[in-house]
């Protein structure tokens, strides 16, 4: 009789089937909804090259000269030759009342700039930013991206022009180093 009794138990074990139902309903309603909430990235690598401490430059040669911008939060300032002020932009009132920093008038002056030297005959692709210490990271890569490239409408189609793609980041001088080389190339 005790035999029988474990034959029962055992059938009633190998009986007994996982339903594992309501999890795969629950997996099909959020795998979507995790997908729809996860945010793509693209990682790009930016190669920069840092200013060296012995750079020598022929007064002659306008292709050695260093197309400079100064970015603070005050403003963006562009020099051409090193030192000589070309113009200064100040920032605009953007989304929430907030001061940022005009893009479009930054890229407008490095067209310029880029035209004058093509006219002249010379391929300049370099340019160094000079950061001032409480620069906001986005506004870095802001201006990197400006001065980088620009949207340009070629044979009807939209593509990436490019202004100068080789960026190098300095520290920005002191104020009155600027000054004083602004007031001597007036």
């Amino acid at each position: 009789m005790i035999g029988k009794h474990k034959r029962r138990i055992r059938a009633a074990k190998e009986d007994a089937q996982l339903d594992i139902t309501s999890f795969m309903n629950l997996m099909i309603v959020l795998v979507p909804v995790l997908l729809m909430m996860m945010v793509f990235s693209r990682i790009t690598v930016v190669q920069l090259q840092l200013p060296g401490l012995s750079d020598t430059h022929s007064a002659d040669s306008i292709a050695q000269e260093q197309l400079e911008l100064l970015v603070s939060n005050s403003g963006l300032s562009v020099y051409f030759p090193q030192g000589y002020l070309v113009t200064e932009i100040e920032p605009v009132i953007g989304e929430q009342d907030s001061l940022q920093h005009d893009y479009a008038s930054l890229q407008a002056v490095l067209k310029q700039i880029k035209q004058t030297l093509l006219a002249k005959g010379v391929e300049k692709q370099d340019i160094t930013l000079l950061m001032e210490d409480d620069v906001p990271y986005q506004t870095i890569i802001s201006v990197m991206d400006a001065t980088r490239s620009y949207k340009d409408v070629v044979a009807a189609s939209v593509v990436d022009a490019e202004l100068f793609p080789n960026v190098a980041l300095a520290d920005a001088p002191a104020a009155s180093v600027l000054a004083s080389a602004s007031r001597e190339g007036q």
